[in-house]
């Protein structure tokens, strides 16, 4: 096979190319292997909370595919917020609270709204519900029924 001068620059070009995607895909490959209890957890809770979210949602109103598609996008996002974190904790030294202090309160509340989808949709009753929530906050008291 005859070298030609444009060949070179294009095989050079193709090489560079793959060389850059091989070393972000492993450089992310790594930063999930390292917290894959945060991923797996972040998936779990946004699935949890959108399933029950897409139950409720037929229950009322009938299947909606945006909504559903919804469950997906969000968990991307999620994924994407804590990878950057991520990203930042390894880049500066000293910062391994970050992921903890920016993602949980928002899982937490995840945490809460699929309670409030699974009680919208049937498998948790609304007074067994109330109690739960009653006894995140106890500090504030009883409701009034």
């Amino acid at each position: 096979m005859k070298h030609t001068a444009l060949a070179d620059p294009i095989i050079l070009a193709i090489t560079s190319l793959s060389a850059a995607c091989a070393f972000i895909c492993s450089y992310f490959l790594q930063l999930y292997m390292d917290n894959q209890d945060q991923y797996t957890a972040i998936v779990g809770v946004m699935f949890l909370d959108g399933i029950f979210g897409v139950i409720a949602g037929t229950r009322r109103e009938g299947f909606k595919t945006h909504k559903a598609l919804s469950v997906l996008r969000n968990t991307f996002v999620w994924i994407m917020i804590l990878s950057a974190v991520l990203m930042v904790e390894k880049g500066f030294n000293g910062t391994a609270w970050l992921s903890e202090v920016v993602i949980v309160p928002f899982m937490m509340f995840q945490l809460v709204s699929a309670l409030k989808n699974a009680s919208m949709a049937g498998y948790i009753k609304v007074g067994l519900l109330n109690e739960i929530l009653d006894k995140i906050d106890n500090h504030k008291g009883k409701r009034q029924e």
